[in-house]
Order: C-alpha cells, then sequence, then structure tokens
C-alpha cells in the first residue's frame, strides 16, 4: 500500500493538498493521531483485494501530543519495515504570509491561546513539526503561492508521476527576494549579462524572443547552461538510484524575471527528453502558472 503524509505549519496549505490528493482517489484523513497510523496501515494491509485502503493520505500537524511528534522518526521506520510505501510532503511558508493567512481569515491558530500569541504560537509548531519536516519526501514553500498554484504543483509533482520515478522541478527566483527554501540545488546566474539593462528589453521577460534572443547572442549564456546540463545529467541519476523521488533546482538572477527564467526554459525543455515529470516554475512572474509540456 502507499501512503502520503501531508504535514506543514496551520496556515500553509495542508488542506488544498489534502482535497487534491482526495480528488485523485485516494482515501483521505485530516489530523490523524500519530497513535492510529500503525493500526491503519494493518487494516489495509489485511484486505484481501486492494480496496479504499490501498491508496491513503492523512494529514498530520501540530494537534498531535508533543510525545508522538518527537518520536515520528521511530515510527516512520517501524512503518517502513512493514513494507508500506511512506512519502511525506510538507508545506511551509515564511512567517509573515502565515502571519498575513490568519489575519485575513481570522481563524484561531490551533496552539494559541489568552497567554500564547499567534507569532509565538508560529514559531512553536515550526519546532514541533522538526521531526516530520527533516524527513519530507518533498517540501513546498507556499509563500507567495496561490491556492490553485499549489493545487498544480501537488496534482503535476505527486500524482503525474509513476512510483518511485524522480520528479524534477526547475524554478527561478530572484536573489533581491530571498532563495527558495524548498530548493535542493541553487544556481547563480547573475554573472551573465543582464537584459535589465536594456530599456527596450525592461518590459519582457525570458520567455520572451527578444531577451532570449539578447541572451543567446552571449558565448557566456551558451556556457552556463551547458555546464549545468552537463552537471545535472551527471548526479541526477545518483540521486534516483538512491530512491530519491523529487528535486527542486533553483536558478537565481538580480530580480528573476530575464536570466534565470531563460535558463530554467533551457533546462526543463532539455531534461524533459529523458524525465517523464518535470515542471518549469517562475516564482517571480505572477502570470506564469507551474505548466508541464
Amino acid at each position: 500500500m502507499k501512503l502520503i503524509i501531508v504535514s506543514g505549519r496551520s496556515g500553509s496549505g495542508k488542506s488544498t493538498a489534502l482535497h487534491v490528493l482526495e480528488d485523485l482517489g485516494y482515501y483521505c484523513i485530516d489530523n490523524l493521531p500519530i497513535g492510529l497510523l500503525f493500526p491503519l496501515t494493518q487494516e489495509a494491509a489485511a484486505q484481501e483485494k486492494p480496496g479504499r485502503l490501498h491508496r491513503m493520505a492523512v494529514s498530520i500537524d501540530a494537534r498531535n501530543l508533543s510525545g508522538e511528534l518527537a518520536n515520528f522518526e521511530d515510527i516512520h521506520s517501524r512503518l517502513q519495515a512493514t513494507g508500506v510505501t511512506i512519502e511525506i510532503i510538507f508545506l511551509d511558508a515564511d512567517e509573515q504570509s502565515l502571519l498575513q493567512r490568519f489575519h485575513a481569515t481570522r481563524r484561531k491558530h490551533p496552539l494559541s491561546n489568552d497567554k500564547v500569541s499567534l507569532r509565538e504560537a508560529i514559531q512553536t509548531e515550526k519546532a514541533l513539526l522538526e521531526p516530520l519536516s527533516k524527513l519530507a519526501d518533498l517540501y513546498i514553500n507556499t509563500t507567495g503561492m496561490s491556492m490553485y498554484e499549489l493545487r498544480d504543483q501537488v496534482k503535476q509533482r505527486v500524482v503525474g508521476r509513476k512510483d518511485q520515478e524522480l520528479a524534477l522541478l526547475f524554478q527561478s527566483f530572484g536573489f533581491k527576494h530571498g532563495v527558495p527554501l524548498d530548493s535542493d540545488y541553487v544556481f547563480d546566474v547573475r554573472c551573465l549579462p543582464n537584459p535589465f539593462w536594456d530599456n527596450s528589453l525592461r518590459q519582457y521577460n525570458g520567455t520572451d524572443q527578444p531577451v532570449i534572443d539578447f541572451l543567446e547572442r552571449e558565448p557566456a549564456t551558451r556556457a552556463m547552461v551547458e555546464d549545468l546540463t552537463r552537471f545535472l545529467e551527471t548526479w541526477l541519476p545518483g540521486f534516483a538510484a538512491s530512491n530519491r523521488t523529487y528535486m527542486t533546482i533553483s536558478i537565481g538572477c538580480t530580480g528573476g524575471q530575464h536570466r534565470s527564467v531563460y535558463v530554467c526554459e533551457q533546462l526543463g525543455r532539455h531534461f524533459r527528453k529523458n524525465y517523464n515529470n518535470v515542471q518549469v516554475r517562475h516564482t517571480e512572474l505572477p502570470h506564469l502558472r507551474t505548466r508541464e509540456e
């Protein structure tokens, strides 16, 4: 059987992710006590034919007992020993985004009370969930991400691949906005000529032909793309061989609109030749959604 555990801080999008999995045929349970994981998987294993419990997704959050959360690594190991295929998806966002989301919805944080402020509850929750976050197979940073973008991420990265198949995400970003927290590899392309300094190109981005033409005239651009391609071709198979299921490769330039976008597009186009699940996402281009060709 396959078990997907969805976790993360409150307000990060766990419910949205669980709803996507439910729509795609997973038997979903929200806020499952960790102590029930074993009985649930045993019940699924006892079924003579693959039934409703053959593919399950459960949400585990900080409302669990702190002792059970602290012992999660041991529980995870014991579950794997029974032959259950487990994937952990951990969602998070920066503190300011979580604060804004709670203020916007006027929801009460599960750990806040008359003695614990919302900010303190968010910080405490991060520490409590660390045993799950450090075991995560897929970490999704939902800062600045709409509900629809998150739905697409989960649908394409988790469900849009075969079991044990390496799913790749190439994402562009701007260093002036910070490095994405969900990065496995980070590459800096700020050394390339910058189209921003050409006034006629500022209105375009790295997917537009005028910027593409500008960058492809530069030998350094071709060399950078070739070097990154060669590096990833060399080392990605090693991650796949070690049962790694997700890799996020982040490409950054100053503003995240020109050079990093172009390089991500080139890498995505190349690696789709050998990998079935490859997405490209541009974090600083709000009008370009995550997509799969």
